[in-house]
């Protein structure tokens, strides 16, 4: 889908590598290598993404380096995109049949930033009446890939109801972190009772 939004595939190949890694700074060259294109073609995207306020630029001596700008105003936005569009995000999407009914399907967007989980933290959220199974080997591909553990848990959409009313600690963390709905309406989400 975003390839028909993005002009450039080469834009956008240049987005994902850089929103959706836990690189802070790439050289123009690993760039290029990672997006195995020319280097002309990652130059002039690079240039368009610098003139837009997404990507930094830095020079080091003869080196050019790249960032994002984490401050930009659409930063937030393009990451949703791109995590919706690739890895675990995008294959919930396109199972949410097989994974059972899926009335949410929250993810927090810090896992995509980078951040490392620790106990307390949810990186994915599902209410519903789930095929866990099929959930948990999506998760395993996802941290095999990525190298890194992402936390997640499910409930039926009474225990929600019930955890919610009750002021559960868990749930009320879950609810005020930032999140990403993958699935249902997140005014829904945030007010149910």
């Amino acid at each position: 889908m975003l390839k028909n939004l993005f002009v450039s595939e080469v834009r956008l190949k240049i987005l994902e590598l850089m929103l959706l890694s836990n690189k802070k700074e790439v050289h123009v060259r690993g760039i290029v290598r990672a997006v195995n294109t020319e280097i002309n073609a990652v130059r002039r995207e690079l240039d368009n993404l610098v003139k837009t306020g997404i990507f930094k630029r830095r020079q080091s001596m003869n080196r050019i380096y790249y960032s994002v700008d984490r401050l930009n105003p659409f930063y937030n936005e393009l990451l949703n995109l791109l995590a919706k569009e690739t890895g675990l995000a995008k294959k919930i999407l396109q199972k949410k049949s097989d994974l059972g009914d899926i009335e949410f399907a929250v993810f927090c967007p810090a896992y995509f930033k980078g951040r490392e989980s620790t106990a307390l933290d949810v990186d994915l959220f599902i209410v519903g009446d789930i095929e866990v199974e099929a959930l948990k080997k999506l998760v395993k591909e996802q941290e095999s890939k990525s190298g890194r553990e992402l936390n997640f848990s499910v409930m039926t959409s009474t225990e929600f109801k019930s955890r919610k009313r009750t002021g559960d600690q868990f749930i009320n963390r879950v609810l005020s972190q930032s999140r990403m709905m993958l699935v249902g309406d997140e005014e829904k989400f945030y007010s149910i009772s």
